[in-house]
């Protein structure tokens, strides 16, 4: 597939995903509560005759939509996250209804795939809608973001998994995007390649109108967990900033505009998961601990330091240095809000508290519950409405999703006590926070989306914000290369945007002439792998990768005058794919092992420091590698995610004995096919819970199998995974050994490498990715 200048460079998130996407058009300002945290950032509204009762019984209106999120509403539309069907159907995505009635106008629904979500955690993130626009963007439990019309027009998309690597985890903890100006900010822990290949917690931001990537950030350390704390924009020392609790269990600012990150603040072991409070814009305010270690709510003066250099890691500042405060609250991953100087927050074992935030001072403490999980307080009208997961009034029979029950409590608070309202018991458990405007209330349980309130129009709606006033930039110190990253086939050709930036990030003026942009190999001084890509710009300053199937990847620089700016990319063939690793040269050593090696071919997603290239009875082979406990399972990309209706093949075995082997596999359009070693079967999977089918094959270790896949999509969207393995050198079987259907086909999906190696380590060879043709 070739694409034409134009169409590349507005459309890269199509060229990645294989999405359909269409010019952006102009839409009227939205107005509403366009993100999670509400227009002040911190989970309160200005607007005033809000219901002091919920009537659980007599709701405005109730929609079967079940999830953990948090409605957003503009212009008289509710989006929210949920998921509908059930097992191997069971989808979820951004669902849109009309704000009034509950009429459901539009649906884009998502299968998961390849992930490690369990026990139905889907749906914890919340849409964002962009005030210009009105426009839509959501990130799913798999990964998938994507930006809608308000009208449900999908624009375009990513597979942050198959184009960066992203991680999932059993609680599916997934990021809610954040609009600032042209950008949409998201983040995950990623394992992505090059440079960005050890796993890390990052941020990305994309151009929010086209999808390209601006710009990606890793201003934390080593993550211990995924976090989904929502970042909070502000301005520091001249630039725009976001603040944000990280997955290395550390608090970072970083510069917005740039992803350049300017100090961390390390917190605690664990990974902090609650969205940080920025007050009076001297001190970040935050939360941690986890349901078995207790953590506190800490208070931190706003450091003002400045790295030594742009491309430098964070300045780390000691939390001794920067601490005002600390109380021992406790809370994994529910959110403080801040109303004024009060802090209001829900702690792990169900006590609303109260806390000066000037001087951490606890005022009051209210028990409302025994647990709480992910939910938030919402302030409006001087009042809270407070959910927690279970109603600690009822006392379920039996157990299981259908026997439990939430509770929404009213609550006023005053400096000594908080005054309960009303206390509302909810069909299905409460994740989700509460979203108050237009005199409504909505929220999301594990069974329904509930609005409760009045008809018509509010007249106690809160007056407009005064837009933010962003400085003015200064004289051009950097350029800044759009797309950032590329994915490109051999032959493809790409064009590029590049604007001038000041020394705070802000830009200066979008560079028109772009033969006056002068271009060239870049080689970064620390790269461990000293590559380039097999690309050159022509005459027309656009990119051109060479015919050759080879992989390669690498970066360029961009100039203009003294100005200097960079982009990096990859170019990998598309169909046929064919690999050996006989080209590879051994150069590296394992020191605890005292073996030769050589890493994996660079523009593999997800490869660096789990596999390594060894020899092999003088074959040369790709080996999982078992030093690091963290890397035991390994999901490897070798193609571009809009591969479809293909056969992916090797030759794979596992060392070990009869009673204790690994596992290894392929993927093949977003599903795994796996020869499990000590359950001695050939397993196809999307995700465990959900799609999983299982045959007998009773296979050996330290002996070379071929294994080979097939999938085939109809034009209903239904599809069949086929797979069969044999031992290498005996003949290929007539028949496939195991043919799993799928209603919700996946249409498309990189192919992939697949190993879970605990103990034992397992070995791929010569692989080759064909068209179904």
């Amino acid at each position: 597939m070739k694409l034409t200048t134009r169409i590349a460079v507005g459309v890269f998130g199509l060229f990645l995903t294989g999405s359909s996407f269409t010019s952006t058009t102009v839409a009227a300002p939205a107005k509403g509560w366009l993100n999670w945290r509400g227009p002040q950032q911190n989970g309160t509204s200005l607007e005033k005759g809000l219901p002091d009762t919920i009537d659980p019984q007599h709701p405005l209106w109730v929609a079967d939509l079940p999830g953990q999120s948090t409605s957003v509403i503009a212009n008289g539309k509710v989006y929210i996250m949920g998921y509908l069907g059930e097992g191997a159907d069971l989808q979820e995505g951004v669902v849109c209804f009309d704000a009034e009635t509950g009429k459901k106008l539009w649906q884009q629904l998502f299968s998961d795939f390849l992930s490690d979500t369990i026990y139905l955690r889907y749906a914890t993130s919340s849409p964002t809608v962009d005030e210009e626009t009105g426009n839509v963007y959501m990130q799913g439990t798999q990964g998938i973001l994507a930006a809608f019309t308000a009208d449900g027009k999908l624009l375009w998309k990513h597979s942050l998994m198959e184009e960066f690597g992203r991680l999932t985890f059993p609680n599916s903890r997934t990021a809610s995007p954040v609009i600032d100006k042209d950008l949409v900010i998201t983040r995950g822990i990623t394992a992505n390649w090059g440079a960005q290949g050890p796993a890390a917690d990052r941020f990305y931001a994309f151009d929010k109108k086209t999808g390209e990537l601006i710009w990606s950030s890793s201003p934390g350390d080593r993550p211990k967990d995924n976090s989904y704390s929502n970042p909070s924009m502000g301005f520091l020392d001249g630039k725009r900033v976001f603040y944000s609790a990280t997955g290395d269990g550390g608090v970072v600012c970083a510069n917005a505009r740039t992803g350049e990150p300017i100090w961390r603040i390390p917190m605690t072991k664990a990974g902090i998961n609650a969205a940080v409070l920025v007050h009076n814009n001297d001190k970040v305010i935050c939360i941690y601990g986890t349901p078995y270690e207790p953590g506190q709510l800490v208070a931190l003066k706003i450091p003002h330091v400045t790295p030594t250099n742009a491309a430098a890691a964070p300045v780390v500042v000691e939390r001794s240095t920067a601490q005002l405060w600390a109380d021992d609250i406790s809370t994994s991953t529910s959110s403080p809000i801040l109303v004024g100087d009060r802090v209001y927050v829900v702690s792990e074992k169900g006590d609303l508290c109260c806390v000066d935030a000037n001087n951490g001072n606890i005022l009051w403490k209210k028990k409302i519950g025994i647990e709480e999980r992910n939910s938030c307080p919402l302030y409006a009208d001087g009042k809270l409405y407070v959910p927690m997961l279970d109603d600690p009034a009822i006392k379920t029979e039996g157990s299981g999703e259908a026997g439990t029950k939430g509770v929404l409590y009213v609550i006023r608070p005053t400096d000594k006590d908080g005054e309960i309202l009303a206390h509302a018991s909810l069909d299905g458990r409460c994740f989700g926070t509460p979203t108050a405007y237009n005199g409504k209330i909505y929220m999301q349980t594990t069974r329904h989306l509930y609005c409760f309130g009045k008809k018509g129009k509010n007249p106690g709606l809160p007056p407009e914000q005064v837009a933010e006033q962003w400085p003015a930039p200064g004289k051009a110190a950097q350029l800044q290369v759009i797309p950032s990253e590329v994915l490109m086939r051999p032959g493809q050709t790409e064009s590029f945007r590049v604007r001038s930036l000041d020394a705070n990030g802000f830009t200066v003026e979008n560079i028109k002439d772009a033969k006056s942009v002068k271009w060239a190999s870049f080689i970064p001084a620390t790269a461990k792998v000293k590559s380039s890509m097999k690309a050159s710009f022509d005459e027309k300053n656009q990119l051109v990768a060479a015919n050759d199937p080879v992989p390669s990847a690498g970066a360029f620089e961009a100039s203009v005058g003294g100005l200097k700016g960079y982009m990096r990319g990859r170019v990998l063939p598309y169909l046929p794919i064919k690999q050996d690793f006989e080209w590879a040269s051994l150069m590296e050593t394992n020191a605890a092992e005292n073996v030769t090696f050589a890493y994996p071919p660079l523009p593999w997603i997800g490869a660096r420091f789990k596999f390594e290239i060894r020899d092999m009875e003088g074959s040369k082979v790709l080996a999982k590698t078992i030093d690091n406990p963290f890397f035991q399972r390994a999901t490897v990309f070798i193609g571009d995610p809009n591969t479809k209706n293909y056969t992916i093949e090797a030759d794979v075995m596992s060392d070990g004995n009869k009673r204790n082997m690994s596992e290894v596999g392929l993927v093949n359009q977003r599903y795994y096919i796996v020869m499990k070693g000590n359950s001695k079967e050939l397993e196809v999977n999307s995700t465990q819970e959900l799609f999983r089918k299982a045959v007998p094959f009773d296979w050996s270790p330290k002996v070379w199998y071929h294994l080979k896949t097939r999938v085939d999509v109809a034009s209903d969207g239904s599809g069949v995974i086929r797979a069969k393995a044999w031992k290498k050198g005996e003949a290929e079987p007539d028949k496939w050994l195991i043919e799993v259907p799928h209603k919700h086909a996946n249409e498309s999906g990189s192919p992939g490498l697949f190993a879970f190696a605990p103990q034992k380590r397992v070995f791929i060879d010569n692989i080759t990715v064909t068209s179904n043709k």
